[in-house]
């Protein structure tokens, strides 16, 4: 061990903690622990991308997808500031990410020099671990602590290296940590558990908000929600957790989500919260009684006035709660749950029945269903394309993954590109909107090169839709939101990959098919008709204020010339 260099060994350690890639951009300052890579290609894959954030994206993606860490580089200065987006993703959704940043030679830190950047200043905020390496012996003792804290946290672990360090040989002969990982699984307090108990015997019409933290205790989840008697909403982090259309899955909540969700919401007397923490307090009941089971202490009582907290894993302390409560036989309500889900089911295939031209994008998903694999990986963009995949496409045992607490635009391709390094057997999908996918754009190249197939479907409409409709519903006229249109599938056949224009319903299912038989990347660029994506239920305070914009928009149009009037109704709005 000890006749290598720091980098050498650098790259052992990762290899001992499982990592078989790293992506990235090469440099000045990075370029001595490149070299290092390039001599061990066998068993550590560079992945070169075009853009450093599409590296942050891709390695936080990875980590989402299969629990593992995910690993990225860049120089120093400007390589180091572009990746910090992805970072931030992998804070926002916990899960692990390690970054080895370059940094310009040790003697001439805090010169001033060509690229200087306080890198552990910038990246304090986003991580959980963050050290600048000061010799090349304490480089290995801190790649074990970086990646166990990250590992362990959930959260970003940040190596900052002066590139002379990395060339270094390192002298230590004694070993100060280890690869073992102890794990244990948490349980709640038996008094917590037993007022948990007791609230459940107790209520008459329970609801389950189910998150990220139960997509490993599916089975759990839907005993305990036949015992209970209690339909199933899951949070956007947390579609797949069950399937879409078992029949205790009521859908989504929210902006995004459909009505037998909100109105269960409404008529709830106890909510049980699963490994959530679900933001938006106007969609929660007003007052109802809850229990909030969650891993993590912080997180309880933290976005609703829980009545009891239950400390612990998902899968154990539903297997508990089953076991411990009495079968709901008044079944009610959650009949009266799954006849509206039924309705909601028959209202939504009433629309993407339709065949109509130009397409709408509710149409989109259900033939997109038809050539999606039941294991595939799909990554979902930010935007209008957020509500229309979560609303329309059935998850039944996909991987279906999004920038959920980040909300970040451009984060569709790189999960896709994650998906298929993490899974070279497996489909990976990913669904974007045309403002999302040109911020990465570029990197198509990188599927292109790496001999990614995948299928890249893009809802091309001119505009960035969910800002125009977020314009709208605070009541004020849309504004710089249309797009430069282009054409993606002739940009697709320009990088190598393949491209499918799709501008009529019937072009859409043919093309689905020959992308998803493609053995190259391929885009489907599907021309939309703009669609507004309304909630499952709207408020009176959404109604108010869209009804404030028509009528801005109606002044404007008929350019009325009443100046007193105009200056009247800018006063108002």
């Amino acid at each position: 061990m000890f006749d290598k260099n720091a980098g050498e060994i650098l790259l052992d350690t990762l290899s001992e903690w499982g990592v078989d890639h790293i992506y990235g951009l090469p440099g000045d300052s990075i370029n001595h622990f490149v070299e290092n890579l390039r001599n061990a290609q066998d068993r550590m894959k560079f992945i070169q991308v075009r853009h450093e954030e599409v590296g942050a994206l891709a390695a936080a993606s990875y980590a989402k997808i299969t629990g593992k860490i995910g690993v990225c580089l860049s120089i120093a200065g400007p390589g180091a500031v572009h990746l910090l987006n992805g970072l931030y993703d992998a804070k926002a959704d916990g899960v692990p990410v390690l970054v080895i940043a370059g940094q310009i030679a040790s003697d001439q830190l805090g010169m001033d020099q060509f690229q200087e950047v306080n890198l552990e200043r910038m990246f304090d905020d986003v991580s959980v671990f963050n050290r600048r390496v000061e010799t090349a012996d304490s480089l290995p003792d801190l790649t074990h602590q970086a990646i166990r804290t990250a590992v362990e946290k959930k959260g970003v672990a940040i190596l900052t290296i002066p590139d002379d360090l990395a060339a270094e040989k390192v002298k230590q002969k004694i070993e100060n940590t280890s690869l073992i990982r102890s794990k244990a699984v948490v349980h709640p307090h038996d008094s917590n558990l037993n007022e948990a108990v007791a609230l459940l015997n107790e209520a008459k019409r329970p609801v389950i908000l189910a998150g990220k933290g139960s997509k490993h205790a599916r089975e759990e989840l839907l005993n305990f929600a036949e015992k209970a008697g209690a339909p199933v909403i899951l949070s956007l982090p947390g579609k797949g957790a069950i399937p879409d259309v078992h029949p205790y899955n009521l859908g989504q909540l929210g902006q995004i989500g459909t009505k037998p969700a909100y109105e269960a919401m409404e008529e709830t007397d106890l909510l049980i919260m699963v490994g959530t923490s679900f933001p938006y307090r106007d969609y929660l009941p007003d007052k109802a009684k809850a229990i909030q089971i969650d891993i993590e202490p912080t997180q309880i009582g933290k976005r609703y006035p829980v009545t009891v907290g239950l400390i612990g894993d998902a899968k154990w302390t539903l297997s508990y709660l089953t076991d411990h409560t009495s079968y709901q036989e008044d079944r009610d309500f959650i009949e009266k749950c799954q006849e509206n889900m039924k309705n909601w089911w028959a209202h939504l295939e009433k629309i993407e029945s339709e065949e109509s031209t130009p397409i709408k994008p509710q149409q989109i998903m259900p033939q997109l269903q038809k050539v999606v694999d039941d294991n595939a990986v799909l990554s979902v963009d930010v935007g209008n394309v957020t509500v229309w995949a979560s609303r329309h496409f059935r998850v039944t045992n996909q991987k279906f993954i999004i920038s959920s607490w980040m909300a970040t635009m451009g984060c569709g391709l790189p999960g896709a590109i994650a998906g298929k390094i993490a899974h070279p057997d497996r489909q990976a999908v990913a669904i974007c909107g045309d403002g999302g996918f040109t911020m990465v754009m570029q990197d198509f190249l990188t599927a292109v090169k790496y001999k990614l197939p995948m299928m890249v479907v893009i809802l091309n409409n001119e505009r960035l839709g969910m800002i125009k409709y977020e314009q709208q519903e605070i009541g004020n006229i849309d504004f710089e939101t249309e797009l430069k249109d282009f054409n993606f599938a002739a940009f697709a056949e320009t990088a190598g990959g393949e491209g499918y224009r799709v501008e009529k319903y019937e072009e859409l299912l043919p093309a689905f098919e020959r992308a998803a038989k493609s053995t190259k990347p391929a885009i489907v660029d599907i021309v939309i008709e703009e669609q507004p994506p309304l909630p499952g239920k709207i408020t009176y305070e959404q109604a108010a204020s869209y009804s404030k914009y028509m009528l801005k928009k109606a002044f404007e149009e008929q350019e009325i010339d009443m100046p007193p009037l105009k200056k009247a109704l800018k006063r108002i709005f």
